[in-house]
This record gives structure tokens, C-alpha cells and sequence, in this order.
């Protein structure tokens, strides 16, 4: 397996700009999720370490080696693509070692790699079925295998989950990381997915508008986003956010109500900030305490139920496991944990706390 370092690395079309100044470093046998929404970058970015598209400006390094004007079969990478590109007329078998069959590898070989990737894979009773006969779910699990038996320096994911159903992406999802956990190979993962993202990888790449927002642990990016972006992006139901002004270690919501902080933040008495809130972190409280707040649906979930609030004439959500919250009357009340509570500057930036006094 190998490293892969991209170095300021641009990407344009003509004068449109779609990348810009990308830093990464994935580490030897790193689990990497690249995550955003359509059109910020991530799927161009995979495709530029794949070798499919050139790079604009910048330095990309795989194992120590410069590979920006290498092609994409002298990279040594595997790629698994939302299509799953099988060949229709080749068994199952025959689509896993199509690739070692080009290079001319032994036979003996050749079966040995298919057999035990279609052993991680719970594929052996299938290798003599034609794509057509298979599952998407099973399609999916040959198109791993396929990359797999190359045994490259590193697998790229392109949003290979993308044309499953909710049931069969839960599955696979287990597969990979599976697979990841059993092969310890480097591994890039293109979805815009958050749940995806927060299951898969060692690391989250946040991208938004063909910028690096934000990198880190699932859970870093969960409880301490770098912006609004990342707050908002990351977690389902997404964060509610709110105005309000900043002054003496506390927030004035619009309603006159202040919230205390858990500490004072490096900003001025009476900056404008925003106030983020996620669902699951806002308490329904008694009649009388909190912020009124009008309910516009209730939606069950299973597990859960998620309140649609109005507050301050903005759009609100709650997430309770609370099962009182389904008789719901026309209003409830909300409080917000100071702990809880995360305040974003006028730029949409992370307010951080006032540092210590040496």
C-alpha cells in the first residue's frame, strides 16, 4: 500500500476554477472520505489521483513518487465506480481476473487472487454467473473484487452506493469497511452521503465550492466544525442556526432570551454571530420555561421523532426519542444546553474561546 500527498494542487477548465489549493496527506493504509455536495470538487479531485484528469497546478505524490504526468495504469491504483462496468459476456470469475489476465500473470495465480477475494467478498458461489443474473448489491461486490485481486497501492471510491437501495447500501457499507479493516489498504471514498462519511472513514475531507473546509475525525467534524458549512453539512437532521449577539460570555437570541456559554469566546461585546443547535441536542421543556416554539409536523422515524418547529419565524427541528413528543399540541417549549450550543462569527467561522492568560 502507499501514502498518497497532494501539494496545492489547482484544477481549471479553461477560467473556470474548480479546485483550489488542495492540501492533503492520507497516511499509509488510511480509510479517506472525500464529502460534499454535487459540484464542490470531490469527484474531480478522486479523478486527478486516479490519473483521468490532469492536473492544473500543484505536485500529487503516490509512495514518495510524482505521478502528475503518469497514466493512469502506470499508478498502481484500483477504482470502483457508481456504474459497476462489468463485461456482460464474462462470468463473474472472468470479470475479477480480467485485469491479471492482461498482464499475463500465472494462472495459478490468477485463480489464487480471485479465490480469496471472492472469499472476502461472499462471492464463491456466484463466480459462474454473468452480471446479468446478479443483484446490484452482488454487482457491486464483483466490481470490489475486480480491484482487489490487482492488489494496487490504493482503492478509489467513486459514490459506489449511489444506485443501491437503502437496505443494500447499509450492507455494503459494512462490507467496506470489512474489507478495509481485513486488506489495511489506503482507500479514498468519493460520496456526498454524510452517514457514509461519519461510518467509513479515519478521516473526513469536507469540501464545499472546490475548497478544503475542513479535515478530521468523523466525530472532530461532528462536535467541533470548522464553519457553518461543516456544521450544517455533517449531521441528520442537519444543525439549526439562529441570530443572535454576542456579549460577556453569553448570546441574545432574537427574542430577548440569553443563552450562557460555557466560556467567554475571542469575540467583541455585541458582535453578530449565529447560534448553531443540533436536533438531538435541543430539550423540550415544560410549559412556561425555555422558547414557545409553533409545531408544523411531526414526523416518526422509528427509532425516533423529529418535531418541524417554527421559532423566531425560522424553520427549527428537534430530535427526541421521547414518544410523548407524537401528541404534540400546537406549541412546545425548547431549551438549549450551553454545552451543547455552537457560535459561528459574521464570516460563518467557528468562534473559538478566549485563549488562557499565560
Amino acid at each position: 500500500m502507499a501514502s498518497i500527498d497532494i501539494q496545492n494542487v489547482k484544477k481549471a477548465y479553461g477560467h473556470v476554477q474548480v479546485l483550489h489549493d488542495i492540501d492533503l496527506k492520507i497516511k499509509d493504509g488510511e480509510f479517506v472520505v472525500l464529502v460534499g455536495p454535487s459540484g464542490c470538487g470531490k469527484s474531480t479531485l478522486l479523478r486527478m489521483i486516479a490519473g483521468l484528469e490532469g492536473v492544473t497546478a500543484g505536485e500529487m505524490r503516490i509512495d514518495g513518487k510524482r505521478v502528475n504526468d503518469l497514466h493512469p495504469k502506470d499508478r498502481d491504483i484500483a477504482m470502483v465506480f457508481q456504474s459497476y462496468a462489468l463485461y456482460p459476456h464474462m462470468n463473474v470469475a472472468g470479470n475479477m481476473s480480467y485485469s491479471l489476465k492482461l498482464r499475463k500473470a500465472a494462472k495459478e495465480k490468477i485463480t489464487a487472487a480471485v479465490a480469496g477475494a471472492a472469499s472476502k467478498l461472499g462471492l464463491e458461489a456466484l463466480l459462474d454467473r454473468r452480471p446479468r443474473a446478479l443483484s446490484g448489491g452482488q454487482r457491486q461486490r464483483v466490481a470490489m473484487g475486480r480491484a482487489i485481486v490487482r492488489q494496487p497501492k490504493a482503492f478509489l471510491f467513486d459514490e459506489p452506493l449511489s444506485n443501491l437501495d437503502a437496505r443494500l447500501r447499509e450492507q455494503m457499507r459494512a462490507e467496506i469497511k470489512k474489507m478495509h479493516g481485513e486488506l489495511k489498504a489506503t482507500s479514498i471514498y468519493v460520496t456526498h452521503d454524510q452517514i457514509e462519511a461519519m461510518t467509513l472513514a479515519d478521516r473526513i475531507v469536507a469540501m464545499f465550492g472546490g475548497v478544503v473546509q475542513q479535515v478530521g475525525a468523523p466525530l472532530e467534524l461532528y462536535d467541533h466544525p470548522a464553519n457553518m458549512f461543516v456544521a450544517g453539512f455533517i449531521g441528520s437532521p442537519g444543525m439549526n442556526f439562529l441570530e443572535a449577539t454576542y456579549a460577556g460570555g453569553s448570546v441574545t437570541l432574537a427574542d430577548k432570551t440569553v443563552v450562557t456559554l460555557p466560556g467567554a469566546l475571542a469575540l467583541e461585546d455585541g458582535a453578530k454571530v449565529t447560534v448553531g443547535i443540533r436536533p438531538e441536542h435541543v430539550v423540550l421543556a415544560a410549559e412556561g420555561e425555555g422558547m414557545a416554539a409553533t409545531v408544523d409536523l411531526v414526523e416518526p422515524t422509528g427509532f425516533g421523532i423529529i418535531l418541524h418547529l417554527s421559532l423566531h419565524g425560522l424553520a427549527f427541528k428537534v430530535f427526541t426519542t421521547d414518544r410523548a413528543a407524537l401528541s404534540a399540541g400546537p406549541t412546545v417549549h425548547v431549551g438549549f444546553p450551553s454545552k451543547q450550543i455552537h457560535v459561528f462569527d459574521s464570516s460563518g467561522v467557528r468562534a473559538n474561546p478566549v485563549a488562557p492568560q499565560a
